[in-house]
């Protein structure tokens, strides 16, 4: 059985332990505070055996030395962003698989937010550790990538199963919902959605994960094909469209 522990770190990130109770195995995805990390999981008894880094940045990747030290688990982080993460043992890229227990997961190339970025998808589990690549309603900054990457990266995830959960890093969704009703005002899913998200954090609660068939029918980055959209934002063109989107949102 696969657990998922998720829990608040920093000022808006969320921290995840992925357990496998029959193996015993657990896996830090991402460390942005790694006293944290290693505080929830003796809270609950579990040793950390592995780290899988979805990108290089300090809040994903700045904890690996501390929990490495104390644990001696082993650090898995994509190549391409690699050389920027400390004390790595195995470097992955797309189309690789890594494991805990008897779980596989596969690789995704999800590069746009930094090159390198990947995300780590659990068939079994129905689960996908998507980084900061895309977020409830909305995706990452375009720090290094270009948008044919960026956009070819969101339709990897776009065609997971629609099932999946998606955990992304960071609790950004009331701040995405208010870009996305201003980029889709007559999307009545959007709508519902939206309420119901600002009705969760006034409650304290988290909104995440989020589940992939939501989002593709509510996040204008997962829609650059919409012809809604298109002609709203890009002129019929997904990859101009989901520019538009983006630069909108850099500066909204």
């Amino acid at each position: 059985m696969i657990e998922v522990h998720q829990f608040p770190c920093l000022s808006d990130n969320y921290g995840f332990l992925l357990h496998d109770s029959d193996s015993g195995e657990t896996v830090c995805i991402d460390t942005p505070d790694g006293e944290a990390y290693l505080r929830e999981a003796a809270g609950r008894g579990w040793n950390i055996t592995q780290i899988w880094n979805t990108h290089w940045h300090p809040d994903h990747a700045g904890g690996n030395e501390t929990i490495k030290a104390a644990t001696g688990c082993q650090v898995i982080a994509p190549a391409i962003d690699a050389p920027k993460i400390a004390a790595v043992d195995r470097t992955v890229k797309g189309a690789d698989t890594v494991r805990i227990g008897a779980f596989e997961a596969d690789v995704i190339d999800v590069g746009g937010h930094t090159n390198g970025h990947v995300a780590y998808h659990l068939p079994a589990a129905g689960l996908a550790f998507v980084g900061d690549s895309v977020f409830a309603l909305g995706c990452g900054r375009m720090f290094e990538g270009t948008a044919p990457q960026f956009w070819a990266s969101l339709a990897r995830i776009r065609q997971l199963p629609a099932e999946t959960l998606l955990y992304c890093a960071h609790e950004y969704t009331a701040a995405n919902a208010r870009f996305a009703l201003h980029a889709d005002p007559d999307n009545a899913a959007l709508q519902d959605y939206a309420g119901e998200i600002a009705d969760k954090r006034q409650r304290g609660e988290p909104t995440v994960p989020a589940l992939l068939s939501r989002e593709l029918a509510t996040n204008p980055f997962l829609r650059a094909e919409d012809p809604v959209l298109q002609a709203r934002w890009g002129g019929g063109d997904a990859v101009a469209t989901f520019a538009a989107l983006r630069s909108a949102k850099d500066s909204f």
